[in-house]
């Protein structure tokens, strides 16, 4: 196990990974007994992707965002060709994807995650392959993809690759930390 203090600087490496074609196993089942819904977001205000951003991302080192000029950010949060859900849990956002198919023929799952309080409930999975499968249902899409890094959850890669897709490259990096981060890997 190792501490680190904000400020420190910490390697860690990116990982890029396709998709490029639709999975055939079926989406897995919504989890049973949870009160839980899918909701497209239309247009949505900067705010409310910034607080999806920050609260699921928040303990991954999430914060090249947060330095976006606002009119730019806004620019590319309604964009017409991203689109962002949000996984609803007992009435509080639980998580969000969003895709960005801006690239002709691409559609990137530029973010994925779930709020700490949603964690361990049984909705990865399934939130993930709901994910894959409305990013495939986006018009002229021949390739999925979606990146991941080593300050990301410990099990992100795992089950993207689980789920189907494949590291096509990687990339060493290094970054100031913007709050304390134990790492027991």
């Amino acid at each position: 196990m190792r501490t680190y203090a904000a400020g420190d600087e910490i390697d860690y490496t990116i990982t890029y990974l396709e998709m490029l074609s639709r999975p055939t196993t079926p989406i897995p089942a919504r989890p049973a007994n949870q009160n839980i819904a899918l909701i497209a977001a239309t247009k949505p205000p900067v705010e409310y992707f910034l607080y999806l951003y920050t609260t699921v991302g928040g303990a991954h080192e999430w914060t090249d965002l947060l330095e976006v000029p606002e009119e730019d950010l806004q620019d590319f949060v309604q964009n017409d060709s991203v689109s962002l859900y949000t996984v609803i849990v007992d009435g509080w956002p639980g998580g969000f994807f969003m895709l960005d198919a801006t690239e002709a023929g691409t559609c990137d799952l530029a973010y994925f995650g779930l709020v700490p309080q949603a964690v361990g409930r049984g909705l990865g999975q399934w939130f993930l392959a709901t994910a894959i499968d409305t990013g495939w249902d986006v018009p002229g899409t021949e390739r999925l993809t979606v990146n991941t890094c080593t300050l990301d959850h410990t099990r992100a890669l795992g089950l993207y690759q689980k789920m189907g897709f494949r590291p096509y490259r990687r990339e060493e990096k290094t970054r100031k930390l913007s709050q304390a981060r134990i790492e027991t890997g």
